[in-house]
């Protein structure tokens, strides 16, 4: 059939060309771009897919860089804390100098006492001072805040990690169900025997030697036995304070199942111990630690101190001696450092680390007998007074403190920190990897497929050609 008003070959071709040209279009796009999808109709499902996993890689990457952010913080904190530590170390030897009376004039314990109040001031520098991008790391404002604490049962408390949640605030719950007790004798007789006889009274601080002549009575026994207690950590009193003929109570300084108090008879006869009043005759006793829940969970304990660690709550503290069975509260309100270290805002993808107050009114504890800043010239645990002992003792616990906070500072960093960095990292490469496989334009088939249909359009184009000149045949029978 020869037909001029429609040219159906010519329509096909450019059928043919257009589609030759959109792919090449397509093809182009996706070389010049280095991805297969450049618009939601190259692949919708495909698009879907790759923008959430561009979402998920963006808020992991997010992650990465708060860790190690965190991290960072984490390192700033701990080198200030090495500074303090190597001041106390400094002013416990200055300390112990000051206590060799016999060999130092009064002149060089002054000397020993100017460079304490200089290292205590520089305590308190570090901690004021210590600061990461404008944000205070050691003077407290990252210590847990608590309300409720009752300081007559709980003398010490260190809230290490708490994490809140969605709630405002943390209740603690303590519950004793078993006080801690200290290693204990009696000595119920109201004195020696008729004999003398030489006692080795022996406990955690060490161990000395006794003599006692025929008779002596309990009170003598009493005063002899905490003239040393210093070298033992072994204390008496009597048993009953009202009545000196009770006999003498014979116990450890100290709570718990680490503290012990032993009495051997080196000679003689008429001076036996027993393990409860009434009791059988014992020469060796070890104290008891306490038995306790704190929010329903079973504590660590040595002696009165209990501890907790959790994914909630991570806490020490120390109770009263003389608290025995029973139960007290108290709550978290606030505080502490909380790092995001997760591509979701929720509290499982949340860390929360507590950052206590290193300056010298907070080092040390009522445990101890007091703080740095009672060591001073001016406090009255100063050497010029000559509390050297008591001194020692809050330094040590300033020490302990201080060890404490860099090694959960260390721990924190190497266990969670570093750790998640790791992982998020893995997770990145492989979310990264899924997303390029749906994303991504492979070269050596779009290279192919150029080729392909850079052909395609010629060939369309030079057959469109023939296709408009067939109609021109038609002439031909017109003669």
């Amino acid at each position: 059939m020869a037909r001029i008003n429609t040219n159906v070959p010519a329509i096909v071709a450019q059928r043919h060309l257009s589609n030759a040209s959109r792919d090449l279009n397509s093809t182009i796009a996706r070389l010049s771009s280095g991805v297969r999808i450049t618009r939601g109709a190259d692949d919708p499902a495909g698009l879907i897919a790759s923008e959430r996993l561009r979402s998920e890689i963006s808020a992991v990457n997010q992650a990465i860089q708060n860790t190690q952010r965190a991290s960072n913080i984490i390192a700033t904190t701990e080198g200030a804390l090495d500074e303090v530590a190597n001041l106390l170390n400094d002013i416990q030897e200055l300390i112990i100098e000051a206590a060799n009376t016999g060999a130092l004039s009064e002149d060089e314990i002054r000397a020993n006492q100017l460079q304490i109040d200089s290292a205590i001031a520089s305590i308190t520098r570090i901690s004021n001072s210590t600061t990461f991008a404008g944000r205070q790391l050691l003077n407290g404002s990252l210590d847990y805040v608590t309300s409720g604490v009752n300081n007559a049962v709980v003398q010490q408390l260190e809230i290490h990690g708490a994490q809140f949640g969605t709630q405002p605030f943390l209740p603690v719950n303590v519950d004793v169900m078993q006080s801690a007790q200290p290693g204990m004798l009696f000595f119920t007789d109201a004195a020696t025997g008729a004999d003398s006889v030489t006692v080795e009274i022996a406990g955690n601080t060490g161990v000395t030697t006794l003599n006692f002549v025929s008779g002596t009575p309990a009170a003598d026994v009493l005063a002899a036995i905490n003239l040393v207690r210093d070298a033992t950590g072994v204390s008496a009193s009597f048993i009953n304070p009202a009545n000196p003929s009770s006999g003498v109570m014979i116990r450890s300084l100290g709570l718990g199942s680490r503290q012990f108090v032993k009495v051997n008879v080196l000679s003689g006869t008429g001076f036996a111990t027993y393990s409860s009043i009434g009791g059988p005759a014992d020469s060796d006793d070890d104290g008891r630690d306490a038995v306790a829940l704190i929010n329903g969970a079973a504590v660590i304990a040595d002696g009165n101190r209990l501890a907790v660690r959790n994914l909630v709550l991570d806490l020490e503290l120390t109770l009263a001696k003389t608290f025995g069975e029973g139960t007290t509260s108290f709550a978290i309100t606030k505080g502490g450092a909380m790092f995001q270290v997760g591509p979701e805002v929720n509290s499982n993808l949340q860390v929360n680390i507590g950052m206590r107050s290193v300056a010298a009114t907070r080092l040390g504890s009522f445990a101890a007998g007091g703080f740095m800043s009672q060591i001073g010239s001016e406090g009255e645990f100063s050497l010029l007074k000559g509390n050297a002992s008591q001194a020692q003792n809050i330094v040590k616990e300033a020490i302990r403190q201080v060890s404490v906070l860099r090694g959960r500072l260390g721990a924190f960093e190497k266990n969670t920190l570093d750790t998640n960095v790791s992982q998020l990292t893995i997770t990145m490469e492989n979310l990264s990897a899924a997303e390029s496989a749906i994303r991504d334009a492979d070269f050596a088939y779009e290279t192919s497929q150029l080729s392909r249909n850079q052909i395609l359009v010629n060939s369309s184009t030079a057959v469109l050609a023939l296709a408009q000149q067939t109609p021109q045949s038609v002439l031909r029978l017109l003669g």
